[in-house]
């Protein structure tokens, strides 16, 4: 609302200054013809004087509408251009300049600011392609390169049976691990340019959760983790099939960064106009500082576990959250271990 006085302001005090101008100059072209009509009754030598007066005044108001626009029009008119045929050719550190001063802020400042923003979001958005296809081109060379060399090894005809099982296991996870990172980099690139649109149905929440961690079953038993649930009776209205990305990737993440013969709580609380799920373990947890990165693309705060994950399942879990209208977010200490806290708004399948 500032900017829009601001640019109100400016309008009509230019308004006011050519109102001024032309009453200015019309008093004096009256005052000189008064002058003239007094002290002559020729009335030709009135008519060319009068015209030369004419003359002089609309020459001096065409240059000060030329002075006016070369300052007020031409200079920021060319300042911007020069900004878009920059960014136009790809140099998104384009910058104008704005004043700083009230009186001149106008309608030119105001596009100034805002190509000035656009700039800064489409030299984000460059820096965030290159990361992203930095670390794509990353992940996806180390399966690869594990791929190509025990595939190799393999050839070896004097290899033992335990050994050949060795490298063919080995081979096996890394191409599931491939397998797994171009499945989320195609899911992630969906539901960013919202390709697959969220249908929304009946979901018992509840049943879900419990389905989940049965999937989980075989693994929570081999690391000897000590499982506790506490679910609510929740039905609501979303979309099942995106929510199974939120909980299949929190819940695997808890068993991952737990130690063996450690805990995890997953609670289901029904509120009043929404529903919250957290997901707590005793893992390693985080830091404060990797707390504040662990959604975007990539990270991953625990380089130890690197080698079981890409980075990607996070940022898929926020982006579904965003999707939905939800809110995420997560509490950790170090050696302490995590808690993941999902808020889903509205309950009720009848919504």
């Amino acid at each position: 609302m500032k900017n829009k006085r601001r640019r109100s302001t400016i309008s009509v005090g230019g308004m006011l200054f050519f109102f001024f101008l032309i009453a200015f100059i019309m008093q004096v072209a009256i005052l000189v013809f008064d002058y003239i009509e007094d002290r002559t009754s020729n009335n030709g030598l009135i008519a060319v004087l009068v015209l030369v007066l004419i003359f002089i005044l609309s020459t001096l108001c065409t240059l000060i509408d030329f002075f006016r626009r070369k300052i007020m029009v031409d200079k920021p008119v060319k300042k911007i251009l020069d900004a878009t045929e920059k960014i136009t050719a790809g140099d998104f550190s384009a910058r104008l300049d704005l004043p700083v001063k009230y009186n001149h802020y106008n309608g030119y400042d105001a596009i100034m600011e805002d190509l000035n923003k656009m700039a800064e979001a489409l030299e984000k958005s460059a820096m965030l392609r290159t990361d992203f296809i930095s670390n794509v081109s990353h992940e996806l060379k180390t399966p690869l390169a594990v791929i190509q060399s025990y595939s190799s090894m393999l050839q070896n005809e004097e290899l033992d049976s335990e050994t050949r099982q060795k490298y063919v296991a080995t081979i096996n996870n890394a191409s599931k691990r491939l397998t797994d990172l171009i499945t989320n980099i195609l899911k992630l690139n969906k539901l960013e340019n919202r390709d697959i649109a969220p249908e929304y149905e009946r979901v018992d929440l509840t049943a879900m959760l419990s389905d989940m961690v049965l999937s989980f079953e075989s693994i929570i038993e081999k690391k000897e983790l000590n499982l506790e649930c506490d679910l609510d009776d929740v039905v609501i209205y979303s979309s099942g099939s995106y929510l199974e990305i939120v909980w299949n990737n929190l819940i695997s993440n808890a068993i991952k960064f737990t130690d063996k013969g450690g805990s995890i709580f997953i609670s289901l609380k029904e509120h009043l106009d929404s529903v919250e799920v957290k997901i707590t373990d005793t893992g390693c947890g985080i830091s404060r500082e990797t707390g504040k990165h662990i959604f975007e693309k990539f990270y991953q705060g625990d380089t130890s576990h690197s080698g079981e994950g890409n980075g990607l399942g996070l940022p898929l879990v926020k982006k579904v959250i965003d999707i939905l209208g939800g809110e995420i977010s997560v509490k950790s200490e170090i050696g302490k271990g995590s808690t993941f806290t999902i808020i889903l708004k509205g309950t009720g399948a009848d919504e």
